[in-house]
């Protein structure tokens, strides 16, 4: 509800409530957290006390999460390493040291689900000794200890652990998000990442009250979950029998994220994106192992990249492999949505099919092969209580679509990734929630060039001058880039309210787990940011300019917790606030 008055208030244009909280949270501290409070306050002059090395965090009893959340902050405070690079102007009291952090919870047996109260309010006395989080939820309490873990840093010498650990007091924080779904998405079919460096990601989302981890967990390059009821499927379309994931790391996981208030959204691809089914089941998968670009015509193309094979609607394997696909993830993964994929539908595959074809010739129509897929598999996932999020694609396609008959309002969510708030704005109009993930702004990969080889467009030296330098989503989407997107843009306020929250989106054909820290962050912090309190001030300025030195803060404090972040500037601009802005 707390989440919903937000979005309300948001929506009906700044009134004097949001202003008021807003005004509240634009004020600059020696301290700052991330992603910006709703509202925050700090007593002048700006005081500070020590943590006592003996500092308890007393979680309600009732709720395993919460309770290991607490010994988590409890170790990860006591431990903290982050020495601001701007020295904090604070008075340190002392002999007031923070010994005690109490936890009260409204609601302690609220499931971790989509919507899910998340706000809380932090108190610390102004005199040091104690402080206080209360929430409607352990969900809530767990990101009010994200804001307290913040509120401290380390003074002083004694190398990188040492010196004095102190923590601002006098502090009021008010807090909850504008969106309910802020998420990152992470493709692990294109590239293996191991389970350590999956465990990493959705820590440090959870520290940047991100809430949503979409696993895009299989694609046409490969199948690496282990399925109880569909074992080939890992067997034959594995990298290999050390890059698959087993039903314990799958159960692993979700706990590991549970414990850190992040759902895992499950993506299985189909029926475009998975020629790494037909290892197992050739009869059901069409157009497999061909090369994707025949005769180098985009036109002719069989897959939209390498890796051609897309399920047969016209196959009774395809059915019975998809039923025990749906059936077992389900059962592995407990959240609410299930996300079935259906995009980039390649009407060349499918042409190349002879059965399909001659399907074609006799009236048929390869809208109607979707439209018979997604009807037999939308009932299915709906029928095991989940809500059904698909790709844009599979309604907004101007070629291969279905009708909104088979993917009911009611009971579907739909992705958005091309066209930016223009795709947004049809899918809400067609009466859809939406899921936010432009391309324009929120994929993370783009920029790098392309991956294809044997590219003879670069003989030309001038081929890529001037244009998108061989990315198809280039340029690369700076912090800022990402920041400042509104997704909601261009959308009445009853329009709006449909737009459930965004995902950045982190592809991964030339990403591995060398480089999948500065790929991700500070970026999707940044998305972070916008999706919890806005990106706009109390006049409805955007506040990128203001944030700048907030986001390298932040990417510090995330670099002294072993997330390998990328810098957004040198150290230089940090110490002369403003020098290095574009504008004076």
């Amino acid at each position: 509800m707390a989440t919903l008055l937000l979005r309300l208030l948001f929506l009906l244009g700044w009134p004097a409530m949001l202003l008021m909280a807003r005004a509240a949270a634009d004020a600059s501290f020696p301290v700052n957290v991330w992603p910006k409070p709703t509202s925050m306050s700090w007593a002048e002059p700006h005081a500070a006390v020590p943590v006592s090395p003996s500092l308890r965090i007393f979680a309600p009893s009732g709720n395993p999460y919460l309770a290991s959340a607490a010994e988590r902050y409890a170790k990860l405070l006591l431990t903290e390493r982050y020495r601001p690079v701007v020295r904090p102007a604070v008075n340190v009291t002392a002999g007031g040291a923070l010994a005690r952090l109490t936890l009260a919870v409204s609601d302690l047996a609220a499931p971790l689900q989509h919507g899910v109260d998340e706000s809380y309010t932090l108190e610390v006395h102004p005199t040091g000794g104690a402080a206080t989080l209360t929430a409607a939820t352990a969900w809530g309490a767990m990101r009010g200890l994200e804001t307290f873990s913040q509120l401290a840093w380390r003074a002083g010498g004694g190398g990188r652990g040492g010196g004095m650990l102190l923590v601002a007091a006098g502090v009021r924080v008010e807090d909850m998000p504008l969106y309910p779904h802020r998420g990152l998405m992470l493709d692990t079919g294109r590239t293996y990442f191991p389970v350590a460096d999956i465990l990493r990601t959705i820590d440090t989302m959870a520290a940047n009250k991100m809430n949503v981890f979409h696993w895009h967990i299989t694609d046409s390059q490969s199948f690496p979950i282990e399925l109880p009821s569909e074992p080939q499927l890992a067997e034959k379309g594995a990298y290999g029998e050390d890059m698959r994931y087993t039903v314990k790391d799958v159960k692993h996981i979700v706990e590991f994220a549970m414990s850190r208030g992040v759902r895992v959204v499950p993506e299985i691809d189909s029926p475009g994106h998975t020629a790494s089914w037909a290892g197992a089941y050739p009869e059901a998968v069409s157009c497999a192992g061909k090369f994707w670009l025949p005769g180098g015509d985009w036109n002719d193309r069989l897959a939209a990249e390498p890796g051609t094979g897309q399920l047969n609607p016209l196959s009774p394997k395809t059915y019975e492999v998809i039923t025990n696909v749906v059936n077992d993830l389900t059962t592995l993964f407990p959240d609410g949505f299930y996300h079935a994929g259906a995009d980039e539908i390649t009407p060349g595959c499918w042409h190349a099919d002879p059965t399909i074809q001659a399907d074609v010739d006799s009236g048929a129509t390869l809208s109607g092969l979707l439209e018979r897929y997604v009807s037999a598999v939308h009932p299915l996932v709906v029928s095991r209580n989940r809500t059904a999020v698909y790709w844009e694609d599979v309604l907004l396609d101007a070629a291969v679509n279905v009708s909104a008959a088979a993917i009911p309002p009611a009971t579907t969510i739909l992705q958005t990734w091309n066209n930016g708030p223009n795709n947004t704005k049809l899918i809400v109009q067609a009466g859809y929630r939406a899921i936010v993930s432009s391309a324009s702004f929120y994929y993370l990969d783009c920029g790098h060039g392309d991956f294809l080889g044997n590219d003879s467009t670069y003989d030309d030296p001038n081929s890529d001058f001037d244009t998108k330098g061989g990315s198809w989503c280039g340029p690369y989407k700076t912090w800022q880039r990402v920041y400042d997107y509104d997704i909601a843009y261009g959308l009445t306020a009853e329009e709006a309210r449909l737009v459930i929250g965004g995902e950045v989106a982190m592809w991964t054909e030339q990403v591995d787990a060398t480089v999948l820290d500065g790929r991700v962050w500070p970026r999707a912090s940044a998305m972070a940011e916008a999706l919890w309190s806005g990106n706009r001030d109390a006049a409805g300025r955007k506040r990128y300019a203001e944030a700048t030195d907030r986001l390298t803060d932040w990417r510090n404090r995330m670099v002294g917790r072993g997330v390998r972040a990328e810098p957004i500037q040198p150290l230089w601009c940090r110490t002369r606030p403003g020098m290095c802005n574009a504008v004076q």
